[in-house]
């Protein structure tokens, strides 16, 4: 008796197939999600804006714009803006008085620095006056230091120089100076008198070296010219 046999089939197809059903809290939770996220975006509003920060007078930087401040914040920008005009023209004005003074004082023509330094030009250029203080009267103009008022520190350059200016009563503008000069022989004080009438330049009224130990030396000295001239009648001299 023969046996037939039977066609083996696959184990694919002799297992039945069980089908694999998704959790259901999976889906659940999904739609959750969905959910949420929808009512989150839909609660913001469309235009809705980061929250700025209120302008003061200290953190202003004026990247706000004037129509989107109130008025609390205007009046903050409006104060620190007159301040920061205040120190701008406050410090406008300090450089032209600054200005001022240097041009007064110093590199104007008519400063009492340029008389100053004239009438120091004329005693380093005086023989008499380099002999006395050099011992040389042809001595070089360089070792002939003119300065102001001493002062305590040796090391200060810049030396107040004392002088004064006065009018009298017919309007005559007059320049009272001195000033002290040192040569390697000896020092000395220089005093000098100047005037002027009005519209016209200061003219020399005096100009002395006094050295002491010495008799003083005259480079100006108006008052004993117009002795002399009035002394002097007709070409004769009747003071003698």
């Amino acid at each position: 008796m023969m046996i037939e046999r039977l066609p083996r089939l696959p184990v694919s197809r002799q297992l039945p197939l069980i089908p694999i059903c998704q959790p259901a809290f999976r889906s659940v939770a999904v739609s959750n999600a969905h959910q949420s996220r929808h009512a989150t975006t839909s609660s913001l509003p469309k235009d809705a804006s980061p929250r700025r920060r209120s302008v003061t007078v200290v953190n202003d930087t004026g990247a706000v714009p004037w129509k989107d401040l109130s008025i609390g914040e205007k009046a903050a920008r409006t104060t620190q803006q007159s301040f920061n005009l205040g120190i701008v023209l406050l410090g406008i004005g300090l450089t032209g008085a600054v200005a001022t003074v240097l041009w007064l004082e110093v590199f104007s023509t008519d400063s009492k620095t340029a008389y100053f330094n004239r009438a120091a030009d004329r005693i380093r250029a005086d023989p008499q006056c380099r002999k006395l203080l050099t011992g040389d009267e042809r001595g070089s103009k360089r070792e002939i230091e003119a300065h102001g008022e001493p002062s305590w520190s040796r090391w200060a350059r810049n030396r107040t120089i004392a002088s004064r200016l006065e009018t009298d009563r017919a309007g005559v503008e007059h320049l009272h100076m001195h000033f002290y000069v040192s040569g390697k022989q000896a020092n000395g004080t220089v005093q000098l008198h100047m005037s002027r009438r009005p519209g016209e330049d200061f003219q020399y009224q005096l100009l002395a070296l006094d050295v002491p130990g010495e008799q003083r030396v005259y480079l100006e000295n108006a008052s004993a010219m117009t002795q002399a001239k009035a002394g002097k009648l007709f070409g004769i001299n009747w003071n003698r």
